[in-house]
């Protein structure tokens, strides 16, 4: 895994980016266009646009 020195590694944003994506089409399914699927799929772009700034920077 590595030392625990603070840094965050890219893949763990890709992988919650990922998890937010799966969620949102759960939730999608259950209850359609609510609130809820709504803020899972903004957090699944701000997941997924960290892991393309760190990859950037």
């Amino acid at each position: 895994m590595g030392s625990m020195d603070g840094e965050i590694p890219a893949i763990w944003f890709l992988i919650s980016s990922i998890g937010f994506v799966i969620l949102t089409i759960i939730q999608y399914r259950n209850t359609g266009k609510s609130f809820n699927t709504i803020f899972l799929s903004v957090m699944a772009i701000i997941f997924f646009a960290s892991y393309i700034i760190l990859l950037t920077k």
